[in-house]
């Protein structure tokens, strides 16, 4: 569908929290609308927008898709956003790209964790917002408990401009408030309405509630008040063009009421958000950057240069790469291409198309707020600037989670590793909270992800899509092994086997150094004992010694040496029997010295609300953290604490499950520092019998 006029796009994400019905919203208007001829379930498999295999098998959004519904004679682009915690980093990309959220709430529900996540970030970036009470058909769904949940949580400017007819199973139709008029749908679920009169016992709460609706939208406007003190009303027209304003400047949250399953709502819903939701050009101007950093604000113009964000990537092992865009300024063309900011290279088009999933349907061009797709983009990544080569821009973009759970990856099969890391380079185009590095103690490769089921899941699109199959493991922590105190060694490397033999032998003193001076070797002798070509291979003997540790098979750190005394033999010496002798050295004067275990600690910060802090605190004293301190922020609470880096390998799972998904944690490097005694002689215990078995 070519649209040329930006008042004919409305642009909206399809957020909430996790089974509120926000890919069957999707489906449900695609049907009503004519796109697809039957209403496809999630059960099924079918949906549009959930076209993953791992969507498909497990039933659940994974990432961001879009759809493109007409609907009198406008065109909706809708971004179905996916519920889990974990993936909402996509969630924002789309709130990010789009001119109004629509939050789907179970009816019976109420607001869940997603749901105020969702909420929050469309408060930071000022976007409008939009309310579905969805599977209003269900046992204990009612307008009244689910609005109690939302003002609780987002104040009294939530209001309803719809009323269901019937309740729970015996959902029948809708009154419309802003008409003032009632619609019965049949539950075969075409979604198409017919009207009728409003039932008798429900005139009175008709009324109340419709007052309360002209009320509020009146109270948003000077001019409106003025005209409702006049006249103690107002016109539909004027209701109608006050909700918008009031919308748009994010004074009122419209509620309406659904079940889509049954397609009782369906084309209210889209009146609605014809009628309501602000257009492209309506939207605040979008924030932006020059080169230098400077700030600038880019506003919707048609006729304006080009700007346009690249807001998702969907990596098909057979379609290509396909970018998503938002076209905030001017317009992209099918026949032309642009300036890619960040990787400071011309994109050239493989085709616009409007998307419908992973489908395009070409056209000539995506006007100013338009929002489609274009495959086979070389350089673009998701968070790119497309703009006009004379005038470089860099759109504003979201902030990325970092990772917060890292598994070891391996190959199943050998010479598989750099399948591995081309599959996974292709899987964090379109997942931007995926990471990946080689860890340069233990030489692991190293997934990241924002919990457990999100690396699960990469580890099944590899499989699916690469046909690449790898092992999981628990990344090794990168313990380190140092001494306590000063001691001597002695070394003697002795060989005779006829011939030439092998003969050295060196006398060393080991001491602790301060905390992250690694190592220091100084060569004290004075005179022959030990030729001075020969010296240098005995600090090779004991370099390559700490490697291997002396406790756990853990790098000796922090730690001095010097080399004392020794003798030669002018025949047998050689630089291969000092490094021997500088290691047998070594191992005596540590065994001596006091080694110990030291374990990589981490400074965390918990963000929580203060309802869960006791639960928290108490789980990181057991993780032997040590709190740090405490202050607020934006009404959570932030515990911060110094805490074993071995101790939070597990950590989000449980901080998820303890706060019912509301907290957060980030956590970086802090320093080392010894280990208890009783932990230290469990990691050498499993260090020998990991030995052993191999």
């Amino acid at each position: 569908m070519q649209v040329d006029s930006p008042d004919k796009i409305r642009n909206l994400a399809v957020a909430g929290h996790s089974g509120t019905g926000k890919t069957t919203l999707a489906s449900a208007l695609l049907y009503t609308s004519g796109v697809v001829n039957r209403l496809n379930r999630t059960e099924d498999g079918a949906t549009t927008t959930d076209f993953d295999q791992e969507e498909i098998n497990r039933g659940i959004s994974i990432g961001v898709s879009p759809c493109m519904v007409p609907w009198n004679q406008h065109k909706l682009n809708i971004l179905d956003c996916p519920g889990y915690g974990m993936f909402f980093t996509d969630t924002q990309a789309a709130i990010r790209a789009t001119d109004g959220l629509v939050l789907c709430v179970d009816g019976a529900a109420g607001v869940e964790v997603v749901t105020e996540k969702a909420w929050n970030y469309a408060a930071e970036i000022e976007q409008p917002v939009f309310i579905n009470l969805t599977k209003m058909d269900r046992e204990r769904a009612t307008l009244e408990t689910a609005l109690e949940s939302l003002r609780e949580r987002f104040g009294r400017e939530v209001m309803p401009v719809q009323l269901p007819i019937g309740a729970e199973h015996d959902l029948a139709g809708i009154v419309d408030l802003l008409g003032g008029k009632a619609y019965l749908y049949s539950k075969d679920g075409d979604g198409k309405a017919s009207p009728t009169d409003i039932p008798e016992e429900m005139a009175e709460e008709v009324k109340r509630r419709r007052d309360n609706l002209i009320e509020m939208v009146a109270e948003s406007s000077e001019a409106l008040l003025e005209k409702f003190f006049e006249e103690g009303t107002l016109s539909k027209e004027d209701l109608t063009e006050g909700l918008r304003r009031a919308v748009r400047r994010r004074r009122l949250f419209p509620v309406t009421v659904s079940s889509l399953v049954h397609g009782i709502g369906n084309s209210l819903l889209l009146d609605a958000l014809v009628d309501v939701l602000p257009t492209p050009l309506e939207r605040k101007p979008f924030p932006a950057s020059n080169i230098g950093g400077e700030p600038l604000e880019i506003a919707p113009d048609p006729d304006g240069e080009t700007a346009a964000l690249v807001f998702k990537t969907i990596s098909d092992p057979f379609a290509g790469k396909i970018s998503l865009v938002r076209v905030v300024s001017g317009e992209l063309g099918a026949d032309r291409g642009a300036w890619n900011t960040r990787a400071e290279q011309n994109e050239k088009f493989g085709g616009v198309n409007v998307m419908q999933g992973k489908s395009g349907n070409a056209i000539p061009k995506l006007t100013t707020g338009d929002i489609g797709g274009i495959a086979k983009l070389k350089h673009a990544q998701s968070g790119d600037t497309l703009c006009d080569k004379h005038r470089p821009i860099h759109l504003g973009w979201i902030d990325v989670a970092e990772p917060a759970i890292s598994f070891a990856v391996e190959p199943k099969s050998k010479g598989d590793e750099e399948k591995i890391g081309d599959a996974l380079a292709r899987l964090q185009e379109e997942d931007l909270s995926l990471a990946t590095r080689r860890d340069p103690d233990s030489g692991e490769f190293l997934l990241s992800g924002q919990g457990q089921l999100h690396v699960e899941i990469t580890v099944a699109k590899l499989h699916n899509r690469f046909n690449v199959d790898v092992i999981l493991h628990p990344p090794r922590v990168p313990y380190r092994e140092t001494i306590r105190k000063k001691a001597e060694g002695h070394g003697r490397h002795k060989k005779q086997s006829g011939g030439r033999g092998q003969f050295a032998d060196c006398k060393i003193t080991v001491e602790p150094v301060e905390r992250g001076d690694d190592f220091e070797f100084i060569d004290e002798i004075f005179g022959g004992s030990i030729p001075q070509g020969y010296r240098p291979a005995v600090e090779k003997g004991i370099q390559q010694a700490r490697t291997r540790g002396f406790l756990a098979g853990y790098p000796m750190v922090d730690f001095r040496v010097r080399l004392t005394d020794g003798q030669y033999h002018d025949v047998d010496s050689s630089e291969m029997a000092f490094k021997i002798a500088g290691s047998l050295a070594y191992k005596d004067a540590v065994s001596k010295a006091a080694p110990t275990l030291m374990e990589p600690m981490m400074k965390v910060d918990v963000s929580v609300d203060e309802e869960f802090m006791g639960d928290v605190m108490s789980d990181l004293s057991q993780r032997r953290g040590r709190p740090q301190g405490m202050e607020s922020n934006s009404g959570s609470q932030v515990i911060s604490a110094v805490v074993p880096m071995a101790e939070m390998l597990t950590y989000a799972p449980t901080l998820n499950s303890i706060t019912q998904g509301k907290g957060s944690f980030h956590m970086e490097y802090s320093h080392y520092e010894e280990m208890p005694v009783n932990v230290a002689e469990k990691v050498i215990r499993e260090s020998k019998k990991d030995k052993e078995g191999g």
